[in-house]
């Protein structure tokens, strides 16, 4: 935009143009944003799975708890409870006591991979709390694992 403006007075006039150029503000600066050590542990610990009735270390799980150390060892400071959860088959007591050795398994595999048994609490909940609710095979599936919460 152009401004003019003209002075008149006892001495004379002046003239005198002004030219103005309005942009638009820069868009802000990006925050970056920082994830949290929950967010990183949500991202980067992994549930270990396992077959009906057993409390063996599946291929799968290795590598699911082989991540899971990595991001361990790279949190030296962190804890974790280990929780071994059921299906819905089976009575209320055996599976606590099956929850109990899939979180002590996943546990032991961590021990064998370096990560300190002090660094790591068990606690089995069975079927107590289970991650699908549907009777079939693929949420039972989803049910039979051991998994990782960030300590206090």
């Amino acid at each position: 935009m152009t401004y003019s403006i003209t002075a008149t007075g006892p001495g004379g006039s002046a003239d005198a143009s002004v030219h103005i150029t309005v942009s638009a503000p820069p868009p802000p600066t990006p925050v970056s944003h920082e994830p949290s050590l929950q967010e990183l542990f949500d991202k980067q610990v992994k549930d270990a799975y396992f077959d009906y009735d057993q409390a063996d270390i599946r291929a799968d799980a290795r590598d699911a708890l082989s991540q899971t150390a990595q991001f361990l060892r790279s949190y030296p400071q962190l804890k974790v409870v280990v929780e071994g959860h059921c299906d819905e088959r089976g009575s209320t007591e055996y599976n606590l006591a099956l929850g109990d050795r899939r979180a002590a398994a996943a546990k032991q595999f961590l021990v064998s991979l370096g990560i300190p048994a002090d660094r790591m609490e068990t606690v089995s909940y069975g079927k107590e709390k289970p991650f699908c609710t549907a009777s079939n095979e693929e949420c039972w599936q989803q049910n039979r694992r051991a998994h990782f919460v960030m300590g206090k």
